[in-house]
């Protein structure tokens, strides 16, 4: 092979010098969404702070070799875990004092794993329980499922109110049964941004003997800086009695590199089952406080060194920019006919729907990505109807300003366009369709009649509003069958 190999193949016959695999990675990087400057409304999470990210790959640079499956080789990654441990508690009720928690905890690599174990445990601490079933929300994360799903454990849903967005504590107490060993709720929910009513969900899961956990992955390191505001922030962290773990992740509020995320227990006896240990080989004694046993320290490194570099005054300010442009957003929202919000924003999420059914939301997204702005279309739900999501972050604020015209004229936009007309033959089959019935060739039609797959180019395509129409169509299970089809499609191997 020579220099000019395709930009694909990962391992060439001859190795390449560095600037021109830089110049490759660069040129793969064009297609992606932007990262920075406020127009990604969801995935990322941007500062806007000068520095920061030269700042933190340092860091990871540092440590991106140190391996933290044994902390007695390497104590600079342990120092920095327990300090990132200690902020995330002493933010969410936990600290040394007499009256507070004695709170433990690890870094994980997400919220994802975070929940997990957060089950696990749950789940490892009543051995004496051969069905264990845990509680959750129906607007909880889908992380919770997933773990679930892992770890041969029933999940329970939870109804919300269809306009509080909510689980009412009563629905969460029918909910839980002899066999229950963990009950959670949102602080906030990712969909809509609300705070599910914590203290009353945590006092029944205590009198019903379950733990309590409170995921905080999306807003655990955004609402205590919020309260300082004068946001009026329900009680959520360990202060509430009953609450027996907090997830929090470093690589959303925190503005941290991906992926970096703290899972909290309110004592160390609560912590222990979430570890695994194994000594029954010829080899060294396993004992993993987490899922992976060898973790890069590079993440741990960026993330320790963003805390330390922003500081409690750098996050309130972060804080006070997002409150600002989370407003500003919504007064933009509220103003244009058409549109409503799905919720009264109480944290760093502004989610609406249409009242028009003229206005097809799907279509909006569209249009709205046509001039620059890339915003999350959530499908229908039970009563909830389709809404689009905005992750608000402090690079937003001095964006603000451009979203109200664009949203208005992308809305004019959309309904000169009208809804999506799906196909009789794709809505027939969305009705009707079995996941089961599925075949290679039927996926294979549809992706090439939606423009998913190889054909579209690079990496796919982003879904437009026809692949959203079809799947907001679609009940959750064939939902879920088609994605996966669609995004097998998309992850083949280049050779």
């Amino acid at each position: 092979m020579n220099d000019d190999e395709d930009i694909g193949r990962a391992l060439p016959e001859r190795g390449l010098p560095a600037e021109r695999v830089l110049g490759d990675v660069r040129a793969l990087r064009k297609g992606d969404r932007p990262t920075h400057g406020g127009r990604l409304f969801a995935y990322v999470y941007d500062p806007a702070v000068p520095g920061l990210d030269e700042l933190a790959a340092a860091a990871h640079a540092e440590c991106a070799h140190v391996n933290g499956l044994d902390p007695t080789a390497f104590p600079s990654l342990l120092a920095m875990e327990n300090a990132l441990v200690g902020a995330a508690s002493r933010l969410l009720g936990g600290g040394t004092g007499t009256t507070a928690p004695d709170v433990v905890g690890s870094v994980t690599s997400g919220g994802t794993e975070s929940l997990i174990l957060a089950v696990k445990a749950a789940r490892d601490a009543r051995p004496d329980i051969t069905a264990p079933r845990i509680a959750v929300p129906v607007t909880a994360h889908a992380a919770f499922a997933k773990a679930a799903h892992y770890l041969r454990v029933t999940l329970d849903p939870v109804p919300v109110d269809p306009v509080t967005l909510r689980p009412s504590v009563a629905a969460v107490a029918a909910a839980i049964g002899p066999d229950t060993v963990l009950v959670a709720c949102s602080a906030p929910s990712y969909a809509h941004g609300v705070v599910d009513p914590v203290a009353g969900i945590a006092s029944v899961a205590a009198e019903a003997g379950a733990r309590c956990h409170v995921d905080a992955c999306f807003g655990g390191w955004t609402l205590p800086w919020l309260r300082r505001l004068g946001v009026p922030v329900p009680p959520f962290d360990f202060a509430v009695a009953g609450v027996t773990s907090i997830s929090v992740d470093l690589h959303k509020y925190a503005y941290a590199p991906k992926g970096v995320s703290v899972l909290l227990h309110r004592e160390p006896a609560l912590r222990a089952p979430q570890f695994f240990a194994y000594a029954d080989w010829p080899g060294y004694t396993m004992v993993n406080p987490v899922i992976a046993s060898t973790r890069s320290g590079g993440p741990i490194a960026a993330a320790y060194a963003t805390l330390r570099h922003l500081g409690e005054d750098g996050y309130l300010r972060l804080a006070a920019a997002t409150r600002d442009a989370v407003v500003g957003l919504a007064d933009a929202v509220g103003g244009t006919g058409g549109l409503r919000l799905l919720a009264e924003p109480e944290s760093t999420v502004v989610c609406f729907t249409s009242t028009d059914p003229g206005l097809d939301l799907f279509v909006l997204v569209d249009e709205l990505t046509a001039r620059g702005w890339h915003t999350q279309p959530q499908l229908a739900y039970g009563d909830l109807p389709a809404s689009v999501h905005l992750t608000v972050t402090a690079a937003v604020a001095p964006r603000v300003a451009e979203f109200g015209p664009d949203l208005a004229d992308a809305v004019a936009a959309a309904r000169a366009a009208g809804p999506v007309g799906l196909p009789a033959e794709l809505a027939a089959l969305a009705a009707t369709l079995s996941p089961d019935a599925l075949t290679p060739e039927l996926v294979a039609g549809l992706a090439a009649a939606l423009g998913l797959g190889p054909a579209a180019g690079p990496g796919g395509s982003a879904p437009g509003a026809i692949v959203n129409a079809l799947l907001d169509a679609a009940p959750p299970a064939l939902r879920e069958r088609l994605l996966v089809e669609f995004v097998g499609l998309l992850q083949r191997p280049t050779y």
